[in-house]
Formats: structure tokens, sequence, C-alpha cells
């Protein structure tokens, strides 16, 4: 994908967003709210049935949504993916860097395929979105980056050591990016326990009990999604840093 050699101007309140892992959970709750803001939307996903009528249900509802098949641990995919956003809408003003996995484990069970996935997912995939929209984004003299991190990026518990390290580092690259930007904002989503399917992919029983145990507190993913969209309201100049949205009742 070649970077624009000057700016195009975007409409008054319609963004370009491209929202990552939106076949579910936070990612399809924030695409129907942004959705509902007049944004232009791209949304990616592994699971294209479901990617695809979340699509048509916006078009039905007056939206404006495109769906394409995505894999983030792909930088080539991403990349493409990236490519068909701007040849859509001729700019890119929003990714938000949403897939991720949570199969929580214990170290000792030395679930290496599943650490693996999570740098893969959670950490390289982000990489990769903000490698295929930086130089645009750059060119162009403003965009925002979207990191969806966790509050366990902000702590670590038993079973959730390799999790919590890619969100620690979804972090930290997402504060390296804004200290190195004058023109694109950076904003880290940390969400508490929340409503989605991250639990579906934890292979221990114990651990998946346990955690399922604990979502009768859980918000829903609209809080996330209401979040992102405040974030990305802001006027131009003022950067979002990072918001912690998590129920009241989590200690």
């Amino acid at each position: 994908m070649t970077a624009p050699s000057a700016p195009s101007s975007p409409a008054a309140a319609a963004k370009a967003v491209l929202i990552t892992g939106a076949s579910s959970g936070i990612g399809e709750a924030t695409a129907r709210r942004l959705a509902d803001a007049g944004h232009r939307l791209l949304l990616g996903a592994r699971r294209t049935d479901r990617l695809t009528a979340l699509a048509a249900g916006i078009e039905a509802n007056g939206g404006s949504a495109a769906a394409l098949a995505l894999d983030v641990t792909d930088p080539a995919n991403m990349h493409a993916f990236a490519a068909a956003a701007y040849e859509r809408f001729g700019r890119i003003d929003v990714l938000v860097n949403n897939a991720g996995v949570m199969p929580l484990s214990r170290l000792d069970a030395l679930r290496v395929r599943e650490w693996d996935r999570m740098i893969d997912v959670n950490l390289r995939g982000v990489l990769h979105g903000i490698a295929a929209v930086l130089p645009v984004m750059q060119a162009q003299g403003s965009g925002h980056l979207v990191n969806i991190a966790s509050v366990s990026g902000l702590r670590v518990d038993p079973t959730a050591a390799v999790y919590s390290a890619t969100k620690h580092a979804v972090r930290a690259l997402s504060e390296g990016l804004r200290q190195e930007s004058r023109q694109v904002r950076v904003t880290v989503i940390t969400p508490g326990l929340t409503r989605s399917e991250l639990t579906a992919s934890i292979g221990e029983d114990a651990t998946r009990t346990a955690v399922e145990g604990q979502m009768g507190i859980a918000i829903p993913a609209a809080a996330i999604a209401e979040a992102i969209h405040y974030a990305i309201a802001q006027p131009e100049g003022v950067d979002v840093n990072e918001v912690v949205v998590r129920p009241t009742a989590q200690g």
C-alpha cells in the first residue's frame, strides 16, 4: 500500500474506522456504536459469516460497514486489510486494535502453543496493525490508534501470567508510540471483566470454570464501545491516553 502524497479532508464528523476482531464481543459492540455515530467502517475478523452478517445489519439500519476476512497474525493480511480501507475511504482515520485471545493457564501446565498464540494475536497483531496504518496516518497528518489492553495489563494474577505479559506489552508500546507522535493520537482502552467470548478459549476446565464464576459482575461490551467512542470523538489536539473501564464490584 502506498501512503497518500497529500492529505485529504474527511467529512465533518464521519471517520474511516478499521476494527479488528469485530465478529463478537467488544469489536462487535464497537462496530454498532460507531456506525450509530455515523462513522464509516471496515470490519475484520476470521469468522467471516458473523462478520458479514454484522456489516449487513449495520447497512440495513442506515450505517456504513464492509467486512473482510482478517488474520492479524499475518502481516501481509493486515496490510491488505488497511489497503482495502484506504481504497474504499481514501484515508484511514482510526484503527481499533481489538483482536485478542485469552487461554489462561498456570505456567507449570506448559501450554506453550497457547502462550505463542497469545503473543501472536495480542501483541504481534497490534504491532502488525500499527505497521499497516501508521505511514498513511503520518502522511495525512492525523490519525488515531486505539489499542485494547486489559486490567490484566495493570496487575498479574495466577493463570494469567502470559496474558498479562501481552497486555502489559500493549500498554508499553502504546505509550512509546504516543511519545513518538505529534499528529497521531494513541489511546489505550483497558477493560475489566467484560461479557465476551474470551473465556471460551480457556482450555483448562478448572481455570475456565473459575473465570466464568467471576463473570456475574461483568459489564456489557457496549460499555467498552462507549469508551472507544468517547476517545475518538474528542477534538483534534486532544488525546485521551488511557481509559480504564471495569465493573464497580470488581476488586
